[in-house]
């Protein structure tokens, strides 16, 4: 009997046994009977269970959707953004000594244990780079605090409230609600090709309709799961029981990981509808970082200068741009290592960071409505870089797009011009324009027309040989009087809504005209151009205008020569509206407006020894000696010497209808509100991208809104130029420009008031004289006999 009883509980026990290693064999192999805890080995951990999605993210109410079956792209109409606290962003403006001895010094002081440091206290943070640095000679972080601080310290922080922040947005977009999905499930797989054994957290599992959701808040999978989810995939159980994964992305994902999906779907296969068990989906929207609350005013927090009126209230800008900015480094090859860097330490795990953005092309496309004490909102544009290969000179053309905004309102508009022309050594440019760089960016321009006038006048070129065939004839010889070039605005294609101006488009014009210049050039004997008829002028006018002048002007506003020059008249269009602004209610900026004092805009590093006459000399030389010359014929030689300027005192604007702007616009105003906190796609411009500010710091509150500040009373405080912005300063005869004196009333329908004359800047008669030989083509012929 007792051994009976013996043989019954050795067999209960059996199959006790055969039930636990069948456990044991689901687990490890990755069957879809995954409702119940999987057992781990002795020892070791227990694997998760997870939580149903909607209560682990308290979602209530949230009705359960159908994945979709195949990949897909969020259509524009429907991206968005969601926003998470980083508490490391607290600390963006944490400074250590600049000098190598004192930093090692203060960090030895600190230690290399960060736990001896609560959460909050910035010691902590100085102990991570001292762990990293201290006795490390070879630490990629070693000699770059800014670096490691920007680009692996604070996103490394962010990482896991932003991917959770993500999670939940997808949980409740795709319906994955309900009693069937499970979210932060762990599971246990073997790995037929290697044989190893895998622990995998699934971010969400609906083992009734057999699909896994891989919710990504970045563009592409992360590098240490990628032999988890290949395991899962070869594994024939899964391969067997039918199971579909879905990746979702937060970006634009692009290439990234086409080799990892390519095996991933080779090894699960399709269904029996023929399609792919592994889909892709782009569920664009954009994540905003904040930094605590309890940040707003901590001294560790980054204050940038860019659009600030008044620094002196201890706060700057803030916002998407500033993020991005401020970890650009000054070139391609110090960019590359700083990228290289953040990619290690992120381990793939990091959103797009500053490396896919074109600073290049940089340019300030809207500002808000100024209201005093609350900053000023503004964005800017830029192209997207090739993967992650740019991102280098943002720190210095964010500077240039500042100060050239502040130069704007700072100087009267009758300073806005430059002029290279040999005759006039008196009037290269205002002095105290001369002092910044933007003034610095106008008169190189100028310099830069030169030469691009004798490229396009290449006879060997298309446009160049059309130019000289069309000319007229002297002595059988094609003959081009004197004349002259200037770089004007045309009037900027603007929409005035939600509190601000878009800057929608602002193209720059070359002007061309008869003139006369004194000054002798290189050759022998008189200028052809004394033979030429007046009718033969006009002539001449006709065909430059249909041939060189118009390629020319394609180039002022495509080339990247001129991207400096386009940069800055954007930052003019943008201060044109905040003087509109000011001169109807007082705003922060109205003790700059008209002051004349630009000495918070110098010229900048490596230019702050610039000097106006060296440019001007440089070009002085070129005109008498020559520099460019084409041969015509055989035996023949022709020299042609460019001269003109750039007129910015006029701001002319043409005003883009409500209806016009949704039609071609209908998604900046929401990329706008994005890009003022982060980064962000531009939805209606391929391969554009948006980030802005505040220039009070405004867009960076923690999550608390920023409230919409109360309207300024109107009266009082009524602005006081230094001088009338509308005459020519007496005491200066040699300034050819005048200010702007069009209509500054708001019109209708949320429209600009149009601002400037289309009369040619530089034709007006009262101010025309010190132009009238600004910017002249000459021709010398110098004959030299064949010596054969």
């Amino acid at each position: 009997m007792k051994h009976k009883i013996r043989m019954t509980r050795l067999g209960a026990l059996s199959r006790l046994a055969i039930a636990a290693a069948c456990t044991a064999a689901l687990s490890l192999t990755g069957l879809p009977a995954l409702q119940q805890t999987a057992a781990a080995a002795p020892g070791e951990k227990p694997l998760s269970p997870g939580k149903r999605c909607d209560d682990l993210y308290g979602l209530r109410n949230v009705p359960t959707k159908r994945m979709p079956q195949r990949d897909n792209i969020r259509p524009e109409q429907d991206w968005d953004e969601f926003d998470y606290v980083n508490e490391g962003k607290q600390y963006d403006g944490l400074e250590l000594p600049d000098d190598a001895a004192e930093r090692e010094k203060f960090l030895r002081g600190i230690g290399k244990d960060p736990e001896k440091y609560g959460k909050g206290d910035p010691r902590r943070v100085y102990a991570y780079y001292a762990k990293e640095t201290l006795d490390k000679p070879n630490s990629a972080w070693k000699n770059d605090w800014e670096g490691w601080r920007d680009g692996s310290y604070i996103p490394q922080s962010g990482h896991d409230p932003r991917g959770k922040a993500f999670e939940a947005k997808v949980v409740k977009d795709y319906g994955l609600t309900g009693p069937d999905w499970i979210c932060q499930k762990e599971i246990k797989i073997r790995d037929p090709k290697t044989g190893k054994v895998h622990r995998r957290i699934l971010d969400a599992i609906n083992t009734k309709t057999r699909e896994i959701v891989e919710i990504k808040s970045n563009n592409k999978p992360e590098q240490s799961q990628k032999a988890k989810d290949l395991a899962l995939a070869r594994n024939k159980n899964w391969q067997k029981s039918g199971y579909k994964v879905r990746y979702i992305f937060a970006q634009e994902r692009g290439g990234n990981g086409n080799k990892f999906f390519k095996e991933m779907r080779q090894s699960l296969g399709k269904d029996n509808l023929g399609r792919e068990r592994v889909t892709i989906h782009e569920h664009r929207s954009t994540a905003i970082e904040k930094a605590p609350a309890k940040a707003n005013n901590s001294p560790h927090r980054y204050n940038a200068p860019y659009m600030n009126a008044d620094p002196s209230k201890n706060t700057g800008s803030r916002g998407g741009a500033i993020d991005q900015i401020k970890q650009s480094k000054p070139n391609p090859k110090d960019m590359a290592e700083f990228l290289k860097r953040r990619d290690q330490a992120s381990g793939g795990r990091f959103p797009k960071g500053p490396g896919g953005i074109d600073f290049t092309s940089l340019e300030l496309k809207y500002v808000g409505k100024p209201a005093k004490g609350a900053g000023l909102d503004y964005a800017f544009s830029a192209g997207k870089a090739p993967g992650e290969s740019g991102g280098w000179g943002g720190k210095e053309k964010a500077q240039m797009i500042s100060d050239a905004f502040f130069t704007w309102l700072a100087l009267t508009p009758d300073r806005f011009w430059v002029n290279l022309n040999p005759d006039t050594p008196g009037t290269i440019m205002d002095d105290k324009f001369a002092s910044t760089d933007a003034g610095r960016v106008l008169l190189e321009a100028d310099l830069q027309l030169k030469h691009d006038f004798y490229k396009a006048m290449d006879p060997k070129t298309e446009v160049g040989k059309a130019a000289w065939d069309g000319l007229a004839k002297v002595n059988g010889w094609p003959c081009l009087h004197s004349g002259r070039n200037w770089i004007e605005p045309k009037p900027a294609k603007v929409r005035e809504q939600d509190g601000g101006i878009y800057i929608i488009d602002a193209p720059l014009k070359l002007q061309s005209e008869f003139a006369e210049v004194s000054t002798p050039g290189p050759g022998e004997g008189k200028p052809c151009q004394d033979q030429l008829s007046k009718a033969e002028i006009e002539h001449n006018e006709r065909v430059l205008r249909s041939t060189v002048v118009p390629e020319v002007e394609k180039w002022i506003n495509t080339e990247p020569q001129y991207a400096d020059l386009r940069r800055v008249y954007t930052a003019r269009v943008a201060a044109e509206y905040i003087r509109q602004q000011d001169a109807q209610r007082p705003t922060d900026y109205r003790k700059i407006i008209n002051s004349n004092n630009v000495k918070r805009w110098p010229l900048r590093a490596p230019n702050q020894d610039w000097k106006k006459t060296d440019v001007f000399n440089k070009y002085v030389e070129v005109f008498k000696n020559g520099e460019f010359k084409y041969e015509l014929n055989k035996g023949e030689e022709v020299w042609v010497i460019t001269v003109g300027g750039v007129d910015f005192s006029k701001q002319p604007k043409r005003n883009v209808t409500g209806a016009q702007f949704r039609a071609e616009r209908p998604y900046t105003p929401r990329t706008k509100n994005i890009a003022v906190k982060a980064a962000t796609d531009d939805a209606d411009q391929e391969g554009m991208l948006m980030l802005g500010g505040n220039s009070a710091g405004k867009s960076d509150d923690g999550g608390t809104p920023t409230p919409t500040p109360k309207p300024t009373p109107t009266g009082g405080g009524d602005p006081t130029p230094t001088k009338d912005p509308g005459k020519p300063d007496p005491t200066r005869p040699e300034q050819p420009g005048r200010g702007d004196t069009g209509n500054n009333k708001p019109a209708p329908n949320g429209g600009l008031a149009d601002t400037g004359s289309n009369t040619p800047v530089g034709l007006i008669a009262a101010i025309a004289a010190a132009l009238a030989a600004a910017g002249a083509t000459l021709i010398w012929w110098k004959r030299r006999r064949p010596t054969h």
